[in-house]
């Protein structure tokens, strides 16, 4: 009797079904820089957030149904270091906010996260398309307004391919545009990575119910370990209407000390009909470097320094907008960075 009311107890407590194994995780970035940008003749000095790593504050748990089964979820925000605006002055959850369930298929997610062609883009830029010396500056969406090829999208459902395919991934997601003006598309990314070697494609293209026009990318890069250096290339041309946009980029990241040293080039050229005012190249150089304090913890500094012609109106991240046609943005900053 004294057992049958033990299990009794058991099972009221796991509401009548099987324990499963699950695990909540509690993780974050706080990133600061004191950071000096300048575009034309206006110059800020200023404390800044996510000079390196997007500050951010998270929680994301996972759970084994069994059989190889397991349910997650994942919920992310951005956090400004230097007001403590949390969302990015965004969605709360702007970051991320996915279900999803995985096992020998693969795995699905559903949610706002990014776009397989923005992860695909991030991996062939030293600084993952964060902080001063990021490529992202030099990504037009053409005058579109669809721009989560390479960013992140709303009512989106994924798919990854499992992850003992012998090196060789991919992904393809959807977006809903749900009868709104928000954006809907499609992309797809395969790749391979395998010991030194690093190779990707991607593809995506968007719309939405306001313009229904799509903007169209498509993207390949490739890098290769050399344990003393690692180069990566990578090319991107995006279309809208009669506009297009090539974007490349040559880097280089090495191991010096206790930490790492990288340096990239990108070119950036718009061309398109008489009249629109993107018509233009901008070419940006940046380099920098990270030291490690700990497994946690680091100091880095960047400069990057970009160049514009024509119509193009690039800035560095952070800088003043350019107000005039051909106009140079440069900026350099020391910060530190603490992940938990």
């Amino acid at each position: 009797m004294k057992k049958a009311l033990i299990a009794l107890a058991v099972l009221g407590l796991t509401g009548g079904a099987a324990v499963a194994q699950s695990s909540v995780t509690l993780f974050g970035v706080l990133d600061a820089d004191l950071k000096y940008v300048k575009t034309g003749s206006l110059t800020v000095k200023k404390l800044d957030s996510s000079g390196l790593n997007t500050s951010r504050l998270g929680v994301r748990g996972t759970e084994d149904l069994g059989g190889g089964l397991k349910a997650g979820f994942w919920l992310e925000s951005q956090v400004d270091t230097d007001t403590g605006v949390a969302g990015g002055g965004s969605a709360f959850w702007g970051r991320r906010a996915t279900v999803s369930l995985s096992g020998d298929f693969g795995e699905v997610r559903l949610g706002r996260n990014k776009t397989v062609s923005r992860l695909h883009i991030e991996d062939f830029d030293p600084t993952a398309f964060t902080g001063l010396g990021s490529v992202s500056v030099l990504y037009s969406n053409l005058g579109s307004g669809n721009g989560t090829s390479f960013g992140r999208a709303d009512n989106l459902a994924s798919y990854s391919l499992p992850n003992n395919l012998g090196g060789f991934y991919g992904g393809v997601d959807v977006s809903a545009g749900e009868g709104v003006g928000t954006n809907k598309g499609q992309s797809v990314r395969l790749g391979y990575k395998q010991g030194p070697l690093h190779v990707s494609g991607a593809y995506a293209n968007t719309s939405n119910a306001n313009d229904s026009d799509k903007f169209k990318l498509a993207s390949i890069g490739g890098a290769f370990d050399f344990g003393v250096v690692r180069p990566s290339l990578s090319y991107t041309e995006s279309k809208y209407q009669a506009r297009k946009e090539k974007v490349w980029t040559a880097s280089l990241t090495a191991p010096l000390g206790q930490g790492q040293l990288w340096g990239s080039y990108t070119d950036a050229k718009i061309t398109g009909e008489t009249g629109y005012t993107g018509i233009g190249q901008g070419k940006l150089l940046a380099a920098g470097y990270i030291y490690n304090l700990s497994k946690r913890t680091a100091l880095y500094t960047t400069y990057s320094n970009l160049k514009n012609s024509g119509g193009a109106r690039f800035a560095v991240g952070g800088a003043p907008a350019a107000t005039a046609n051909g106009q140079k943005s440069s900026g350099f900053d020391v910060g530190v960075r603490h992940s938990f």
